[in-house]
């Protein structure tokens, strides 16, 4: 049975504002009607609203990094077809993470709030099961932020050990090649420091620092591509090669190979919804989020092409940099014939490493704040508190990076066992999108969004499906190993840690959830809401 529809005057007033007299997003919004909206919501704003438009298409694109992330994965799609697998792999998923972002920008553009899809799934959902599908849907969005932002830094940690190994002591024998695990882990833990420690002194200059990315990414993908394409020391592969072969490498079926190296891109596009967790920072969220996560999808697509397809062209042996671990780094200096030349090519993906390292621990801890603001996480009362003089929830901050440091010491035991993060994170991440997505499609039949911003009638329509099948492929997909012949070095345990994700928040809701926990505020919202 749906929910009744609420009046139309009961929307928030900046919605409706916009939907009335300019849907272009000219509207007339300021700082006071953004927190209007907010307490509409049933929000207190603490937060400050220091983000333009611009700055919201800006961080949507560092907590992508699109060069960066595919340079880190370039593994999954040469092991799963080659190069045509990394190119029409990337275009195949930027297609469907585009239908994801706009189904996430048409809810977003109505329900604008830090909890994300986690309070657009309580707000849709109906009485009888609103508590246990915002409880899924807002520990999947917390975990899998913390798992994409844990990810983040240790590929940085990992790409950055590539990336001295261009050095060489003896020919083949990079100069970190007896590197032990207590190395690479220092090295992660600096990262993590760092990029906690910039967004947590520095906040109100992150927007400076987002603006610098930008220009930092367009001149370091320029530099990287006119070099291994001039310089193509060991010659360049034909067009043919790189459009079309396909071989996987992998032991799977050719189809199911394909499908399991769409990994790169998964993980490039994992944080497209991530940037809801910032519409308490921005001074239009109705208008400006929506529209910079919709917008960041189709610049990544041509960004990531810019780089993927003069990589394809100067492969080397592909067996060799499967073997590697990570196919870049050798790659670079397989072109340039330079290990200098390949490490000042590596800088600029370092950096934005570290920037997107940045962006993500601001968005996880904005994520965790709001999700503690209501009570659903132990020690609610500790993690939902601002710090004033800072102007940031610095103890969901420091908790965020507690957690992920001690989850960074998994690396010790097995490094496949943490290689599992990457995964789990797109999976959780998926799972928390789709779950707002598939209740105003199946239960509100769209309804509560006619009215906002963003609406998109029918093609918005075909965009809900498309979002919530690929769900539903991606769950079992990124839980399958990348190699038919399985070892315990090549086992994907993102299935054990999804697991334990899913019995630690059932064993909490259990405890002490389905007795204590209310939900996020909506009387404002859906004051008549009733089965």
């Amino acid at each position: 049975m749906t929910l009744p529809q609420p009046p139309k005057s009961e929307l928030p007033h900046a919605i409706l504002a916009d939907s009335e007299s300019n849907i272009s997003g000219h509207g007339t919004y300021d700082k006071t009607s953004a927190d209007r909206d907010l307490e509409t919501l049933g929000y207190t704003p603490e937060l400050q609203r220091n983000r333009s438009t611009w700055n919201v298409v800006f961080m949507c694109f560092i907590l992508s990094s699109v060069p960066y992330g595919l340079a880190t994965t370039f593994t999954y799609p040469l092991a799963g077809g080659g190069p045509s697998n990394v190119i029409w792999g990337w275009v195949a998923v930027c297609l469907i993470i585009l239908c994801v972002a706009v189904s996430l920008a048409e809810i977003t553009s109505v329900f604008p709030t830090a909890g994300g899809v986690y309070y657009q799934t309580f707000v849709l959902s109906p009485p009888w099961c609103r508590h246990i599908l915002a409880w899924i849907c807002g520990w999947a969005y917390m975990t899998g932020q913390i798992m994409i932002t844990l990810s983040v830094n240790f590929s940085t940690a990992q790409l950055f050990v590539a990336s001295l190994n261009v050095f060489e002591k003896s020919p083949g024998v990079g100069i970190t090649d007896h590197f032990e695990a207590y190395h690479v882990f220092l090295i992660f833990l600096a990262v993590t420091l760092l990029c906690h420690a910039i967004p947590t002194f520095a906040n109100k200059y992150l927007p400076w620092l987002e603006q610098f990315a930008i220009f930092w990414t367009i001149a370091g993908v320029i530099a990287i591509v006119v070099c291994i394409l001039v310089l193509a020391k060991e010659g360049r592969h034909s067009a043919e090669w790189v459009f079309t072969d396909f071989e996987p490498l992998s032991g799977w079926p050719a189809g199911w190979s394909f499908c399991v190296g769409l990994l790169q891109a998964s993980w490039a596009t994992s944080a497209t919804g991530m940037i809801i967790s910032m519409c308490e920072e921005v001074r239009e969220p109705a208008i400006q989020v929506p529209k910079a996560m919709v917008g960041t999808v189709a610049i990544n697509l041509i960004a990531g092409l810019t780089l993927l397809i003069p990589i394809c062209f100067v492969l080397p042996d592909l067996n060799a940099l499967i073997a590697s671990g990570q196919p870049v780094p050798p790659t670079l200096k397989s072109a340039t014939g330079s290990s200098v030349g390949a490490f000042c090519l590596l800088v600029p993906l370092l950096i934005l490493g570290l920037i997107c390292g940045v962006g993500c621990a601001t968005s996880t801890s904005r994520c965790t704040w709001a999700f503690a603001r209501d009570g659903a996480i132990p020690g609610s009362k500790w993690w939902k508190t601002v710090n004033r003089r800072l102007d940031i929830p610095l103890n969901a901050m420091m908790l965020c990076m507690t957690i992920e440091i001690l989850l960074g010491l998994i690396y010790f035991g097995s490094s496949a066992a943490f290689s599992a993060f990457s995964g789990v994170g797109i999976i959780l991440l998926t799972l928390s999108y789709a779950c707002p997505v598939a209740v105003s499609l199946i239960i509100r039949h769209r309804q509560d969004i006619k009215h906002g911003s963003f609406y998109l009638g029918h093609l918005g329509t075909f965009c809900n499906v498309v979002a919530v099948a690929w769900t539903i492929l991606a769950i079992p997909l990124f839980c399958m190993p990348t190699f038919k012949s399985v070892t315990v070095e090549t086992m994907n345990y993102a299935v054990v840690v999804f697991v334990g994700i899913v019995l630690v928040s059932a064993l909490w809701y259990w405890v002490w959830g389905h007795e204590n926990y209310a939900g996020p505020p909506i009387d404002g919202v859906n004051p008549h809401a009733e089965e």
